[in-house]
């Protein structure tokens, strides 16, 4: 084949390969949002990315409908590539309800895909880690959702977070305030934008899609200013739904959630609450939640969600109300190594074993063999190099341990064991089963 007929290699702007240094770290946060899910009785689930065009459209609102793959499959049929995991949730739940029952909590880790622009953290392919309780709507599960987000990256290490939340009641009892109850989607819409455009272009998009005056404008922005300690927020925005029913509802569950979560053991000072947080999906109905780092609050949020109590309807006549929330996995990935979280390993295994010495294949891979029953990852290189080359392999690839047996060893019935992050080396003597070269091992990788 001439170099002029040869395919560039090349992948869509907006996506990308995943090498195995990237692919390992990965592979462990969604092991660790596995095991946190899991330990609050979450049952795991799978839907396929393809779904009817009209399963998906109009569901999450304008902006959603614009970032929506669709297009027509071999049968004519007008399919969609999902854009989150809650959407098709919500078809699964009405369509499998009978077999589940309610309440019913899943998680589930899969990718979605959304034609925006791409920049650092986020790509048009990416992967959500969600979880939701589905057929309640006592405030135990909004409780329950505030205290799986802290628990998680609790279990990440990543402690220095803050976990904002608010109500979309408390946030309709503030527009009727300012009388903007009737453009509320446009307003709640604009809001969420808040953080990526800032406060003039809000201001300029409430007032032009919204349809609202310069003082409501700036009426509505005064409101998402409000600051202060949780009870300081509390009493501030009590003032000012006082006269509104719904917006006393808000408010009230906010309370019961600030309560809950604390009796739960979440830091008083890990849950913020923030009236600018509104998520901008169109069918939030009650408590939403978005959770920041602190040494990189720009990068955005890293988990958001909240309560969905009519989306279900829309497939069924069965009341079914939900909430939940989804790990960002990709842009928390980003955000790690951009803070120097993310080790560079290409291989899952940590134990290498070089093959050197020709004649010996059978003994390295029965050695390999023994090591692997004991549960410790080991590679055996498959060509008989000189022993400084694959040594060097071994330190690009990541390994901790080289076990090195030449034909002496093998003759005296020893192994070298090398550790290649230091550069010292043992000398252990093999016994039949080779326990005490597993026990060696075993102290290295601690």
């Amino acid at each position: 084949m001439s170099k002029s007929s040869l395919i560039q290699p090349r992948t869509l702007r907006g996506f990308r390969d995943y090498l195995p240094d990237a692919m390992m770290p990965r592979e462990q946060l969604i092991d660790t949002a596995r095991q946190v899910y899991r330990s609050y009785g979450f049952s795991p689930i799978d839907t396929p990315a393809l779904e009817y065009e009209e399963i998906l459209a109009g569901k999450g609102g304008d902006e959603s409908d614009k970032l929506m793959y669709r297009f027509e499959d071999g049968g004519g049929r007008s399919v969609g590539m999902r854009f989150d995991l809650t959407v098709p949730l919500a078809r699964f739940a009405a369509q499998h309800v009978a077999q589940l029952g309610v309440p019913w909590k899943r998680y589930q880790i899969a990718t979605v895909w959304r034609a925006e622009k791409s920049q650092r953290g986020r790509y048009r392919e990416f992967m959500q880690c969600d979880f939701d309780t589905i057929g309640t709507r006592s405030l135990a599960a909004d409780i329950e959702t505030a205290v799986v987000i802290h628990d998680l990256f609790s279990t990440l290490k990543l402690s220095d977070i803050h976990i904002h939340i608010n109500h979309r009641q408390v946030l309709t009892g503030l527009l009727e305030q300012v009388g903007l109850l009737d453009q509320s989607v446009v307003v709640l819409r604009a809001i969420d934008k808040l953080a990526k455009i800032g406060h003039e272009k809000v201001a300029e998009e409430i007032e032009t899609v919204g349809g609202a005056s310069a003082q409501q404008a700036k009426e509505v922005l005064q409101l998402c200013n409000i600051s202060g300690t949780n009870d300081e927020m509390l009493r501030q925005v009590e003032a000012l739904v006082v006269s509104s029913e719904t917006g006393m509802e808000g408010l009230h569950a906010l309370r019961q959630i600030v309560a809950g979560a604390s009796a739960a053991g979440v830091p008083q000072d890990k849950i913020k609450i923030d009236v600018a947080t509104a998520r901008g999906l169109d069918y939030y109905t009650g408590t939403v939640y978005e959770t920041f780092l602190d040494q990189l609050p720009n990068i955005g949020s890293v988990c958001s969600g909240g309560r969905y109590d009519n989306l279900a309807k829309l497939f069924t006549h069965q009341e079914l109300p939900g909430i939940g929330a989804s790990l960002g996995l990709d842009r928390l990935l980003a955000a790690m190594e951009e803070l120097g979280m993310i080790e560079k390993v290409s291989t899952p295994a940590q134990v290498f074993i070089p093959f050197f010495e020709k004649s010996r294949l059978h003994e390295y891979l029965q050695l390999a063999t023994q090591l692997r029953a004991a549960g410790i990852g080991v590679e055996v290189f498959p060509e008989p190099k000189k022993l400084g080359q694959q040594l060097k392999y071994a330190d690009r690839r990541g390994f901790r341990i080289a076990l090195i047996m030449g034909d002496q060893e093998f003759s005296d019935g020893t192994c070298q064991v090398k550790n290649l992050s230091t550069g010292s080396s043992e000398e252990i003597g093999l016994d039949p089963d080779a326990s005490n070269l597993v026990s060696a091992v075993r102290q290295l990788l601690v």
